[in-house]
């Protein structure tokens, strides 16, 4: 079912403006750069199997070395073993060195056993629950997890994203100087960014915003001049006028940025040539523009899919990781190149992770708990935040006998770090996350 907002989003792309936010035109001038900050998500679509992301290198390495099997990585397989400053030290899959050397330097935490909750649970409380209410809905589901991890609303469907109602906050307070929406994808329409008053843009890696069809001639520009004459033809409907509105302001916006992005300078710092490098590569490219474009508070969003690894899970991982490993390693060394370490945080997000005691075909089932990447100069790097489970099936964290684990920490938690240190302040935080309230830590500190 569409809803009026839907209808007219939905619509406007189809005219060919990626746009989805009625924006209005930009200043002229530059702005300072001094408060800037940006968020940016990487999410792993298909539930990325985080239990052999990182791996504890204490005593519980032999109980996963014997309940994973054929899954289980060897200690040639994985990086080097870090020391944490909080946590057991760690090793990273093997096709992950640049993140484990960014956890050896200080640049990178591990978030563990991450996941929706709608207040704290225990194994009991999940077995035997007094209401089926208290429980998140359709756990182990892909869609409910994907609509979950970008709503932070456990318990049903919300057609706001936790992104969006950020976005809101921003433009009811003025924290931008502009218009312009504050969350960009360059992976497709996601609801994270979606709000009540805002809406997302999206802009495939090297596309434009510009709508197709139209160059310098003179017939070409007849047409353009009778399409924008067309949408300030100020119908009577209101349906149509909010359609025109849409268009028009997208249309004005994305000269706009079209313009900003021509100031920009060509990076020094290499991107591989994947999906998410080049997802990454135009995020920097728009940082490096953010003073023209007016912004002080940015989140982008960017993907990597292929995670549901049913079977043939270790193939999956040599192929997925590494491109994983390429793109942040670079988007951070970019960051450096810009000299905003300090103001850009990158996270992960997944659907879940998956079954610690692996399936016959040597893959993984859909679980829950999952552990999670944070990284940048303000991430206080090197150490883990929250626990790992007991490698146990049946054990305490477990829901049943396979290892699904649940969450010590819930996307509430995370998503507030990530906030408060965006500067969000506490009394808009219960606005952008309904169960924080049930949650003993709105901060779990891996922010300064």
């Amino acid at each position: 079912m569409f809803t009026r907002r839907s209808f007219i989003r939905v619509g406007s792309a189809a005219v060919g403006s990626l746009a989805l936010r009625p924006f209005g035109l930009l200043p002229a001038l530059a702005q300072s750069p001094g408060n800037y900050k940006a968020l940016v998500c990487v999410f792993l679509f298909g539930g990325n199997d985080s239990n052999n992301t990182v791996i504890p290198q204490d005593s519980s390495f032999a109980q996963y070395t014997s309940i994973r099997g054929s899954l289980a990585l060897s200690s040639s397989q994985l990086t080097a073993s870090y020391p944490s400053i909080q946590g057991p030290p760690v090793a990273f899959h093997g096709k992950l060195p640049n993140i484990g050397s960014m956890y050896g330097s200080k640049e990178l935490a591990v978030v563990a056993n991450v996941g929706p909750l709608i207040q704290p649970l225990t194994q009991t409380q999940y077995q035997n629950p007094q209401d089926a209410a208290d429980l998140p809905l359709n756990l182990f589901s892909h869609p409910d997890q994907q609509i979950a991890w970008q709503t932070s609303i456990a318990q049903g469907h919300s057609p706001t994203g936790w992104a969006g109602r950020v976005a809101d906050y921003l433009a009811q307070a003025g924290v931008n100087s502009t218009n312009f929406p504050p969350f960009f994808s360059v992976a497709g329409n996601v609801l994270e960014g979606a709000g009540v008053s805002t809406q997302p843009v999206a802009l495939g890696p090297g596309q434009s915003l510009q709508l197709a069809g139209f160059n310098s001639s003179a017939s070409s520009q007849a047409r353009l001049n009778a399409l924008t004459s067309l949408v300030a033809d100020g119908s009577s409907i209101s349906l149509v006028q909010a359609a025109d509105a849409t268009l028009a302001n997208s249309m004005s916006d994305a000269n706009a940025l079209s313009a900003a992005l021509a100031k920009s300078t060509p990076l020094k710092t290499q991107f591989p040539a994947t999906s998410l490098g080049a997802q990454l590569q135009q995020v920097a490219q728009i940082i490096q523009v953010q003073q023209y474009l007016g912004m002080t508070r940015q989140i982008f969003f960017c993907s990597l899919g292929g995670f549901d690894t049913h079977a043939g899970e270790l193939e999956t991982h040599n192929v997925l990781y590494p491109q994983l490993d390429g793109a942040l390693s670079a988007f951070y060394a970019a960051t450096q190149e810009l000299g905003v370490t300090e103001n850009v945080t990158t996270f992960t997000e997944s659907d879940f992770s998956r079954t610690f005691q692996p399936t016959t075909t040597d893959g993984t089932d859909h679980a829950w708990g999952s552990h999670h990447l944070v990284f940048g100069g303000a991430v206080q790097g090197g150490q883990i935040f929250g626990s790992f489970p007991q490698f146990v099936l049946g054990g305490p964290n477990d829901t049943d006998v396979r290892g699904r684990w649940i969450p010590t920490i819930s996307i509430d938690q995370y998503g507030a770090t990530l906030c408060n240190w965006f500067g969000i302040p506490a009394s808009a935080l219960a606005a952008v996350f309904p169960n924080l309230a049930n949650f003993s830590s709105s901060n779990i500190g891996f922010l300064g």
